[in-house]
């Protein structure tokens, strides 16, 4: 079994696609993850599966992989896994994922926003600028800010998987150029297009950042390195200066006007 253990896990699937689901049973989703770069190894270390159950999730898949072998193994483990609590991160870890929440709040306002649109309403085109300004000041400004100029720091940022992320970041940033001048050329079509892929590049990229990367980086951050996060966090939120409060506040008044 040790040869699988660094062999890509999107591999093993394709090659034995039972695995899929006895890790689906233990809360692991790499079938339809689309991230794809994770070796089998990693899923362990990311899900930070115990050890006990850990043993007995790797005997199961490799009585998948050499059925010939009739081994015999239980899941005594995997349903106390899928119903256990939410994953524990750091506090700085922690607090990238609460402005993911918020991000995930607007991005649910999208369809609503598209659906009732109206280009010759000043109020409407208020409305989507401001969520525009949402996009670049908190989404990207703030949040990817922290990411790329702080916590990926402590790491070789040229792995697969900070390349992925980082391609997103620079896809929904092309994304709100292309907003800005559909919003300038009064192109309807084009604007709608754009939130609409806005929301669903965002929404996966949350995806991959909150289930995959951050409880990888997280468990490879030395105790140092998160106290000293913690403070690059609040120095670097002290420095921007943002009015949060000014974008919970126009989140709040779209999630009470679509109510």
């Amino acid at each position: 079994m040790e040869k699988y253990r660094s062999k890509g896990i999107k591999d093993i699937i394709a090659e034995f696609p039972g695995v899929e689901k006895i890790l689906e049973e233990y809360g692991i989703g790499c079938g339809p993850c689309t991230v794809g770069i994770c070796q089998l190894k990693d899923i362990l270390e990311i899900h930070q599966i115990p050890r006990e159950a850990e043993e007995e999730l790797m005997c199961r898949i490799e009585a998948a992989i050499y059925p010939e072998r009739n081994l015999h193994v239980s899941s005594h483990s995997a349903g106390k896994l899928t119903s256990s609590g939410k994953q524990v991160f750091s506090a700085p870890l922690q607090v990238l994922v609460d402005e993911h929440k918020l991000i995930k709040r607007w991005l649910l306002l999208i369809p609503q926003l598209i659906k009732d649109f109206d280009f010759t309403s000043a109020e409407d085109r208020r409305v989507v600028e401001h969520g525009i300004d949402f996009i670049r000041s908190y989404a990207d400004h703030l949040h990817h800010g922290k990411e790329e100029d702080i916590l990926f720091t402590y790491f070789d940022d040229t792995a697969e998987i900070f390349r992925v992320i980082y391609e997103d970041h620079r896809k929904a940033r092309a994304l709100v150029q292309e907003m800005l001048y559909a919003l300038d050329t009064v192109n309807i079509e084009v604007l709608t297009s754009n939130l609409q892929e806005y929301a669903a590049l965002l929404s996966e990229h949350i995806h991959k950042e909150d289930e995959v990367l951050f409880p990888w980086l997280d468990s490879r951050l030395a105790k140092e390195q998160v106290n000293e996060l913690t403070t690059r966090f609040e120095n670097f939120d002290r420095r921007l200066a943002l009015n949060d409060r000014k974008f919970q506040l126009f989140i709040e008044g779209l999630e009470h006007q679509f109510s």
